[in-house]
């Protein structure tokens, strides 16, 4: 069942809700039948876990940017709670020579379906969406992930579940997007279009980073990491959304402990990107002026 109308997409949401309220009618097949027909749609891109405010679950490829209007749909989480409630551990042959055991298989055929250039030593587990023209270097894409197209994920970073991540968006080595699966309503990490996330910088907690903006080497942004704007003459604060085509660096600040003052990580917006220019060339130029280390 994953060619979807409105009526079994009702469905699908409402035996979720079913079954998260009534365990017990888990064991029932139909029920079973849609939580496994959820990770194939998730897989095909025809139903992500978030969306602009005014579009539906099925919104599929749209412009991520604005993206604190985006509306998280926590059934499509819980039917991911419910794959694995569902599922026992069991030995997976990733080769001939490679197996691992998990409740959840990895993906080929899909990536094949979708252009997708796979470097040996990727993983993308089930029930997660990656575009074509997408690279993935050495890397690891989660459980309810969407990766957009012509976006590159470098070695050794990983995707969280139910991150969403736009379209040409460069995340370099080492990148840690984390995963926002529990609690069903709370919202994913969200990376907008045509972002640059730098060598092992970490975005967690249901943090934005909107359309253009580039993540220095090692930025570290949680839900409550301080982010000042210092582009202006009065100091702006941030806190879980950085704006779009911002420059951001990691810094430190200043906070008084009864033991004495300490340095408390923070990052700093230096500068923004000229959404008037193209992005790459943008890009080069942001890094000659700033120095930027990415």
């Amino acid at each position: 069942m994953t060619q979807l109308t409105p009526d079994n997409l009702n469905f699908f949401q409402n035996t979720v809700e079913e079954c998260v309220q009534n365990p017990s009618a888990l064991k029932d097949e139909k029920a079973q039948s849609v939580v496994e027909s959820l990770l194939r749609c998730l897989e095909t891109g025809s139903l992500r876990v978030t969306s602009p405010a005014n579009l539906p679950v099925t919104c599929g490829h749209v412009p991520m940017h604005d993206l604190q209007t985006w509306q998280t749909h926590a059934w499509i989480k819980q039917g991911i709670l419910l794959a694995m409630r569902l599922r026992a551990s069991k030995t997976r042959r990733y080769s001939e020579k490679i197996s691992y055991c998990d409740k959840f298989d990895v993906q080929t055929e899909q990536l094949e379906k979708n252009a997708v250039r796979n470097v040996y030593g990727s993983i993308v587990r089930e029930g997660a969406y990656v575009a074509q023209g997408a690279i993935l270097m050495p890397s690891f894409v989660n459980l309810g992930a969407w990766v957009g197209e012509g976006t590159m994920v470098d070695t050794w970073a990983t995707v969280g579940s139910c991150a969403q991540v736009g379209k040409n968006v460069h995340i370099a080595g080492g990148v840690g997007i984390g995963g926002v699966l529990e609690p069903a309503h709370a919202r994913p990490v969200l990376i907008g279009d045509n972002a640059f996330l730098g060598s092992r910088c970490i975005i967690v907690e249901g943090t934005i980073v909107n359309e253009g903006a580039i993540l220095g080497a090692n930025v570290c942004l949680t839900a409550s990491t301080p982010l000042y704007d210092v582009t202006q003459t009065e100091k702006k604060e941030y806190r879980g959304v950085v704006p779009a085509n911002a420059v951001v660096v990691p810094g430190t600040r200043t906070k008084e402990f009864p033991g004495g003052e300490i340095a408390i990580q923070c990052a700093y917006i230096i500068a923004y990107r000229n959404p008037l220019v193209d992005a790459k060339v943008g890009l080069n130029e942001v890094l000659r002026t700033t120095g930027l280390v990415v």
